[in-house]
């Protein structure tokens, strides 16, 4: 389905351990069955390590011979192309959303083996009622015929909507935690709002943990896979 190509540079500074991490996330992702294939990945707050899990995870599975796709659907804020220093112009999921372009035309190929993507696409206004129009679930629907996994980058849960609305479309979703700077409380909030959404929580990542602090692990048990350095 992808047309055209973009080169990827991923700046991130190699951490074998936040590398194994993600590794464990991928083979647990796995064993929520075959038909989990479209999931989102949100957070409480910005600067969590989100869209650094989103990606490192989407290159964990390329390496595993399945096809996956990243959607950045944080139209509001997106760091994909500065982050990832795509040079040329691109067009993206705002402008598909809003019916300016076919859906082949914001389909990336990248440098990553099996790895294809889809920007967020230009600023617009109005993001939570651009993905509850029909076109974003026909996204989904069209692409879940291509891939073996969607990963759906979103904005974060608990001050936006954009989160939830897209969970509704989603097989399931995965919240990113950053250790020590998200209170339980917090946590509960941005669980229950993915639930009342109606995607099944998938689980959580508890993210840039400083593995000398193992005290605070205890707050959130099973939820730590791995530390990320990166936003």
């Amino acid at each position: 389905m992808a047309i055209q190509r973009v080169i990827l540079t991923d700046s991130r500074k190699e951490d074998v351990f936040y590398e194994e991490a993600i590794k464990t996330l991928r083979t647990n992702m796995q064993f929520s069955g075959v038909e989990t294939k479209s999931i989102v990945l949100t957070s409480c707050y910005p600067n969590e390590g989100k869209s650094d899990v989103a990606f490192q995870l989407a290159v964990e599975i390329g390496k595993m011979g399945k096809r996956v796709l990243i959607i950045d659907a944080d139209i509001r804020k997106s760091s994909y192309i500065k982050r990832y220093q795509i040079k040329q112009k691109t067009n993206g999921l705002s402008q598909y959303l809003s019916g300016q372009v076919a859906l082949e035309e914001i389909i990336y190929s990248t440098n990553y083996r099996n790895l294809e993507i889809i920007f967020s696409g230009p600023y617009a206004p109005n993001p939570s009622e651009l993905l509850e129009q029909g076109r974003f679930g026909r996204l989904i629907e069209e692409t879940r015929k291509v891939y073996d996994y969607i990963l759906i980058d979103t904005p974060p849960i608990i001050s936006m909507s954009d989160a939830a609305i897209a969970a509704k479309q989603c097989d399931g979703a995965i919240l990113v935690i950053e250790s020590e700077a998200v209170s339980r409380r917090d946590a509960m909030k941005a669980k229950e709002q993915l639930t009342k959404s109606g995607c099944k929580i998938l689980g959580a990542v508890l993210n840039k943990v400083d593995m000398k602090k193992e005290k605070y692990y205890s707050k959130y048990n099973s939820y730590y896979y791995g530390k990320s350095k990166q936003e």
